[in-house]
């Protein structure tokens, strides 16, 4: 008994799933620079969580969110720049999505 591998097929699914990998991270953090631009920075609430993780008091966390306001006004970019920034944005994240649905269905119906 003697097991064959195809290397070839190997590498394809090797390249294929490093080349989708990187796109989805590329186009995730691409959509996230141009959100941050346009100035609908994501902002997250501290969360209580065990004795293993850090948790910011209250005064920092308003003293992050003063910090990201002011960043916000000093922003140069014109509203128009600032509107084609956000949907650079969310077409990023839909590619996002794409690329993702694309691998999903690859896995489910082209077995």
């Amino acid at each position: 008994m003697s097991v064959d591998i195809d290397w070839a097929a190997f590498v394809l699914v090797f390249a294929a799933a490093l080349i989708g990998a990187a796109a989805v991270v590329t186009f995730y953090a691409l959509g996230l620079r141009l959100l941050v631009r346009a100035g609908h920075a994501p902002v997250v609430s501290p969360a209580e969580f065990t004795d293993a993780i850090t948790v910011i008091t209250e005064k920092e966390a308003r003293r992050a969110a003063k910090q990201a306001a002011k960043a916000a006004r000093k922003n140069p970019l014109t509203d128009g720049q600032k509107r084609v920034a956000l949907i650079g944005a969310y077409g990023c994240f839909a590619l996002c999505a794409v690329a993702v649905a694309s691998g999903i269905l690859l896995i489910v119906v082209g077995h």
